[in-house]
């Protein structure tokens, strides 16, 4: 990926070494709403692994704070050392989100309203809540700001063979995608919902509807991008492909648990990702990207 044609963006907050005391809570790859990736079980009923109760965590799926939530903290405006270039990646891939959606907002006659990303490194403390270095990437609808500690981009190579810069910048795409649906109204419209006691977490449910569109949105950005910048490099869709069929709650329950509980998925089986993504990408219409319509997933 040839990705230093992009705009870096100057929404892009350094906050790794801060000092953040207390434990943090666990929120999975996939706008935070979830466990992170290496305590997936917890959902399914062992929330003993790090203490919290399974439905305080399943409050954290929907990004709502919970009555136990850190209050939000504001993170000194820092910007990255220039000569990082990890940092200079994310930049350039957030500054292109903003320069896409920024486009499409407008031919629809919005204003779209710019994310921060915050990196992290160890633990952070967002308005949804304290997250430890065990949170991948996530998205917080209550501060609108994208999370992320760049140490799960090497988890993604290691443990789960999702290697490759693009696969990186789907990850980040995909929570950007949690912001668009917020700006939307999509996450207020998912918490009334909650509250209204449907169906949430299980194949079919509000959540994987959720995440699956946010796939389908960072399709979008990916197919647009790729036409305003032409950055994209022979094998650079596989890795994202990959990315997206690596964490499907079938793929992370079975290497997990050695079975799929299809009633407490979240996120989408690895087909479904791997199926909304491209049906993002292949035409690049956000009208492509509606899940809550769909009869099949």
């Amino acid at each position: 990926m040839l990705w230093k044609k992009g705009r870096r963006s100057d929404n892009v907050v350094d906050a790794r070494g801060d000092d953040v005391g207390g434990g943090g809570g666990g929120m999975r790859f996939g706008g935070g709403k979830g466990l992170s990736l290496t305590a997936i079980l917890l959902i399914v009923g062992i929330g003993w692994i790090t203490g919290q109760d399974p439905m305080q965590i399943l409050g954290q799926l929907t990004g709502q704070m919970s009555e136990q939530s850190a209050p939000a903290t504001t993170h000194t405006r820092k910007a990255p050392p220039a000569n990082d270039e990890n940092a200079e990646f994310v930049r350039s891939i957030l500054g292109d989100t903003e320069d896409t959606w920024g486009q499409i907002f407008q031919q629809a006659g919005r204003q779209y309203k710019d994310p921060t990303l915050v990196l992290f490194s160890n633990q952070v403390n967002s308005a949804c809540g304290l997250a430890t270095s065990a949170t991948g990437p996530f998205y917080c609808p209550a501060d609108q700001k994208v999370y992320l500690d760049m140490g799960f981009f090497q988890e993604m190579s290691q443990r789960f063979s999702a290697a490759g810069d693009f696969a990186q910048a789907y990850v980040i795409a995909h929570e950007v995608g949690h912001h668009v649906q917020t700006l939307l109204g999509v996450s207020a419209k998912i918490q009334t919902a909650r509250q209204q006691g449907r169906q949430m977490e299980g194949d079919g449910g509000l959540l994987v509807r959720q995440e699956l569109q946010a796939d389908c949105l960072a399709g979008v950005w990916a197919n647009i991008a790729q036409k305003r910048l032409n950055w994209l490099e022979p094998g650079d869709i596989e890795e994202a492909l990959n990315a997206a069929n690596a964490i499907g709650d079938d793929r992370l329950q079975q290497q997990g648990q050695g079975r799929v509980v299809p009633d407490s998925f979240t996120h989408g089986t690895s087909a479904q990702r791997v199926r909304w993504f491209k049906a993002g990408f292949a035409q690049g219409q956000v009208g492509q990207c509606d899940t809550f319509a769909a009869k099949n997933l």
